[in-house]
């Protein structure tokens, strides 16, 4: 078996710990500026993950956007965009999402086994069907089939706060970054961050705050939470060194 992908989970929320509002429009957590920064950390990864409800709330695209991005993508010679991964419990994803349609890297879902075979036929020849686990795909298992049969080295997960929710829970995470955004949302029923759980950092187990960085008027908390913590600083590219530089 393959070592499992470096992980790198990203997230932006307000103050009080929300990722969204419950308006039907998405709540903007980033400004501009780190909305580039995130566009030059996924060109360091070879995936994007996000979670089916985030498919199926937000429509992502999940590409990288900038052109000499995925032109030093192409000469290193990797797809202009990293590969798309979703995982879902019950199958309830559209062929026609945006996850599907654009870009031209493979996109790979992964659900129980038990639904696997109908999820296949629905999405036909625009995804990768995996099924894993008899009730629930666990991340540890989604980790090592994307390592060992996809290739992937490194993983960005993206959302929403049940994914980010397991991947903490699990201990997978080698490094967070968390942008908070000047505001609160304060709405019950709102997505949070994370959702109940037991997670390893606790107040006697504290997580290494490797870096900070205000970006406009949002800040970025980056957290070094494994001993594999800062891997991809290493990539030879003006891109992956501009994504952990202090201002």
């Amino acid at each position: 078996m393959s070592e499992r992908p470096y992980v790198t989970l990203s997230c932006a929320m307000s103050i009080d710990g929300y990722l969204d509002s419950l308006e039907p429009a998405r709540l903007a957590m980033s400004n501009a500026a780190d909305l580039d920064r995130v566009d030059d950390v996924r060109a360091l990864h070879d995936a994007i993950m996000v979670g089916a409800s985030t498919v199926r709330r937000d429509n992502p695209r999940l590409l990288v956007r900038d052109a000499a991005r995925r032109a030093r993508r192409l000469a290193s010679g990797r797809q202009e965009s990293p590969a798309k991964v979703t995982v879902t419990a019950s199958g309830d994803l559209s062929p026609d999402a945006a996850f599907f349609t654009t870009g031209e890297g493979p996109r790979i879902v992964y659900c129980p086994r038990d639904r696997a075979a109908d999820l296949g036929v629905r999405l036909g020849p625009r995804a990768v069907v995996v099924g894993i686990g008899d009730d629930c795909v666990t991340m540890d298992a989604l980790l090592d089939d994307l390592g060992a049969n996809h290739g992937v080295r490194s993983l960005m997960v993206e959302g929403g706060g049940t994914v980010l929710t397991q991947f903490l829970g699990a201990d997978l995470v080698d490094e967070l970054h968390l942008v908070v955004a000047p505001f609160f949302v304060g709405e019950t029923g709102a997505p949070r961050v994370v959702g109940p759980g037991a997670f390893p950092w606790t107040a006697s187990r504290r997580a290494h705050l490797a870096d900070t960085r205000q970006i406009g008027d949002v800040v970025l908390l980056r957290y070094a939470l494994s001993d594999r913590f800062g891997m991809l600083d290493a990539e030879p590219t003006a891109a992956g060194r501009a994504a952990v530089e202090r201002p």
